[in-house]
């Protein structure tokens, strides 16, 4: 209950922020139509289609208000799909990060990487947050409330944000496995177009895996990456070359100093186009004389793996990656 508290409290601690309190204009109908609000049916929302702010809109987004708590389109739904910027259209949140707080307003515990900025509110006690793209008010972030593992709580009014299911974006996934999942997902993370890395377990049989059941090697999972990006800036074609040079193709169930069968080579394709690609790029590795014993199968059930494994390596800056990259598609054969 002291979290709806401190939620409802927010309302009235806008001193200098333009909130609106429950009851005013910005809150009741207004805030609840959908006329404008909807997505691109084809995909994600792009920039050069938002419509135009409503007045309720504008209010929340353009002069810092907050919608009353419970009267949000989305405060408490939690379909599959990604939140985006209702001014921009800029991507903000994957639905997977959103949880229920009982607070009467949507909270994410994780924004897409560099989609949300910070600073310090006009009341001088809390952080605001906005959208990196274009400044829109988003709402507030709160730290150390531990109510999921990250710790974190970003308080969005649903006025800020524009939903599209899953089922009508062009977002795709893809999932790699090559040696300790550490250095593919920090790889990964920095290449324009991937929305989110995430380390797991994939490949084996025993439901919600965890990093010791998997270390035993008798599980039949290996650790992976969960990449999902935006095909419009990065191909899968262009990752699955990144993956191909990033680890070793070439050895059996090792990476490096890391031996096991959690540690083998493989892409999990999602299509048929995918394996398509994944078989074409092994096949020039082969033409230039690389021995590649990388495996290609469906994909499976993917199960994230303990929070602390999640970006570890940014986490930890004192420790060096085993990955390396190494140019193998532009070099002369062999």
């Amino acid at each position: 209950m002291w979290v709806l508290y401190y939620c409802l409290a927010t309302v009235t601690l806008l001193a200098g922020g333009g909130g609106a309190e429950p009851g005013s204009a910005a809150g009741g109908k207004d805030m609840r139509e959908k006329t404008s609000r909807q997505a691109d049916a084809q995909g994600p929302v792009k920039t050069d289609k938002m419509p135009p702010l409503s007045e309720a809109e504008k209010r929340i987004i353009l002069d810092k208000g907050t919608e009353p708590p419970f009267t949000g389109e989305y405060w408490n739904s939690f379909e599959k799909g990604v939140y985006a910027c209702r001014q921009c259209g800029a991507l903000l949140y994957l639905s997977d990060s959103k949880f229920a707080s009982a607070c009467g307003w949507p909270s994410f515990d994780e924004e897409i990487r560099g989609a949300v900025r910070r600073q310090p509110d006009a009341d001088g006690q809390r952080t605001e947050i906005l959208c990196a793209a274009c400044g829109g008010h988003l709402g507030h972030v709160f730290v150390g409330e531990k109510l999921t593992e990250k710790n974190t709580r970003h308080c969005v009014n649903s006025a800020s944000l524009v939903f599209t299911p899953e089922s009508k974006w062009r977002l795709q996934r893809a999932i790699f496995v090559g040696g300790c999942f550490w250095g593919v997902d920090h790889l990964f993370r920095q290449v324009k177009g991937v929305l989110r890395a995430r380390s797991g377990y994939t490949g084996g049989t025993t439901e919600k895996p965890t990093y010791e059941d998997v270390c035993t090697g008798t599980t039949g999972h290996a650790e992976a990456v969960e990449i999902l990006f935006d095909p419009r800036q990065a191909t899968y074609e262009q990752l699955a070359r990144l993956f191909f040079e990033i680890h070793d193709p070439t050895t059996v169930n090792r990476q490096g100093p890391d031996e096991g069968a959690q540690y083998r080579s493989a892409v999990f394709y999602a299509n048929d186009e995918q394996k398509q690609v994944a078989e074409k790029l092994i096949g020039l590795l082969k033409d230039k004389g690389y021995k590649v014993v990388t495996q290609v199968v469906p994909a499976t059930t993917f199960w994230p793996a303990e929070e602390y494994h999640q970006d570890y390596l940014n986490k930890h800056p004192g420790r060096s990656s085993c990955h390396v990259r190494v140019p193998r598609f532009d070099t002369p054969a062999k």
